[in-house]
């Protein structure tokens, strides 16, 4: 099969210094993109280098460095309560950052795009494991709905330029994240990272006690970001989506979504007691029901993207392990809001 890219491109992994977007660059580098002498170049400009906020500044970069693919993995990202406090910073921040992108990137002539979006973008109560097609058809998670319409906005922009203009743009929909460069805030992270902080400091300080959120009932699906960061290589490669054996939904119709997970999900109260033992954790766990729970389930269904031979690597234990020894070498990583 010949490769949708090749060796020799000038890659823009846009939240490169992210945890999604360190991950994709890993990958990269790794199968041998980026490298001077396969003439290939990873370009991963900081905040500080170019704002995606502002839109003459986005025009003249692509302008000036002409990007053949683009990942797009910058987002402004957070739990519930980040959520809550800041609903217009997670719409028009993240709106604004994939509109830069998008359209410079079709106005520019990229090559192809790859746009990271998020299992937020599906119903609150889709039918389990949830399918692509289960976009648009249902309420969202009210604790995240801001995040979840921009991504979903984000998607169908690059649906539009595909239907309109035949823009190579292809959309990927991972579920919750984990692993090295993970937020740890104590605000401000998701599950995963914040179950890890709390763990891990409640173990170090022989604490008696470690106050968790919710029910500890809902179920939730963790994947690797080593596991995300092969995907989307794997996808930018192979993945056509207008080629006769790439995933079709239920009418037969051409898919520019794709699910990336593991297939099986957790309970966050089954997780709590899976880090605390690999913590060494002794203290008892308590779970603050007044705080809200989420979602009751959020599972991807992954059968289209292992149709076109993907699967995870990494177990949910190693992932964890892999976490928290990253945890402990990044000193409390903070990503202040």
């Amino acid at each position: 099969m010949v490769k949708k890219i090749s060796l020799n491109e000038k890659i823009f992994v846009a939240g490169a210094t992210g945890m999604a977007g360190n991950a994709i660059c890993r990958e990269l580098f790794k199968k041998g993109y980026g490298k001077e002498e396969n003439g290939g170049v990873i370009l991963k400009p900081t905040r500080k280098e170019l704002d995606l906020l502002d839109t003459k500044a986005v025009n003249k970069w692509f302008k000036i460095n002409k990007p053949t693919v683009v990942i797009i993995a910058a987002a402004r990202v957070g739990g519930i309560l980040a959520n809550s406090i800041y609903p217009t910073q997670f719409l028009l921040d993240n709106i604004k950052i994939q509109n830069n992108l998008i359209e410079h990137s079709w106005q520019t002539g990229v090559k192809r795009l790859l746009f990271l979006g998020s299992s937020c973008i599906y119903p609150k109560f889709a039918h389990q494991p949830i399918e692509e097609e289960s976009l648009l058809t249902g309420q969202l998670e009210e604790t995240n709905q801001w995040y979840g319409i921009a991504k979903i906005s984000g998607i169908k922009l690059c649906e539009a330029l595909r239907t309109q203009y035949d823009f190579d743009a292809i959309s990927l929909m991972p579920t919750n994240l984990y692993g090295p460069g993970d937020n740890y805030h104590p605000k401000n992270s998701h599950v995963m990272a914040s179950l890890i902080r709390k763990f891990y400091e409640a173990s170090s300080n022989s604490l008696p006690s470690v106050t968790c959120w919710g029910t500890g009932n809902p179920l939730r699906e963790f994947l690797h970001v080593d596991d995300l960061g092969n995907a989307v290589v794997f996808l930018l490669e192979n993945w056509d989506p207008g080629s006769l054996n790439a995933p079709k939904d239920s009418k037969n119709n051409n898919l520019t979504i794709l699910n990336v997970g593991t297939g099986k999900d957790i309970s966050i109260k089954e997780l709590a007691y899976k880090i605390s033992n690999l913590v060494n954790y002794k203290g008892k766990i308590i779970w603050d029901k007044s705080k809200p729970d989420g979602t009751p389930k959020k599972l991807l269904n992954i059968q289209k993207i292992q149709s076109l031979g993907w699967s995870p690597k990494k177990s949910l234990t190693e992932g964890i392990k892999d976490a928290i020894e990253s945890f402990k070498i990044e000193k409390y990583t903070i990503n202040n809001f």
